[in-house]
This record gives C-alpha cells, sequence and structure tokens, in this order.
C-alpha cells in the first residue's frame, strides 16, 4: 500500500476527491483525514502501479488546486 498525506494548507480537499474520483478505475483508493492532511491510501495488483498513480494523483490533485485558486 502507498500513502499520500496532502498538507491541507497546501490542497484544497475538493481538488484531492476530484483526484481520487478520476483515478479510482486504476487502484484502491481510500481517504482520510487527519488534523492537517488528507490521507490518500492506494492498492494496486503491483507497488510500480501503486506509485504510477500516486505520481499521477499528486499531480492531478495539484493542478486542480492552482487552477481553483487562479479562477
Amino acid at each position: 500500500m502507498t500513502e499520500l498525506r496532502f498538507h491541507r494548507a497546501l490542497y484544497r480537499g475538493e481538488a484531492v476527491d476530484e483526484a481520487i474520483k478520476t483515478f479510482d478505475r486504476y487502484a484502491t483508493l481510500g481517504r482520510a483525514e487527519e488534523d492537517d492532511y488528507w490521507v490518500v491510501r492506494i492498492e494496486a495488483a503491483s507497488e510500480a502501479r501503486e506509485r504510477r498513480v500516486a505520481d499521477e494523483l499528486s499531480n492531478f490533485a495539484l493542478g486542480l488546486t492552482i487552477r481553483s485558486r487562479s479562477a
């Protein structure tokens, strides 16, 4: 399992949720909340696939956050 942590001061929750919806067909994704972070857990058939989904999901969430802040 791979875990991503998105700091609430940097990422918008809506962006993280949208990224999860976009990539959920490629892996099993779970979301949890901590005081300062949204935590996304990724499970896939291989570690390589988990890492690839994690990288793409992170980039997508960041892009959505940037886009929403500049709008």
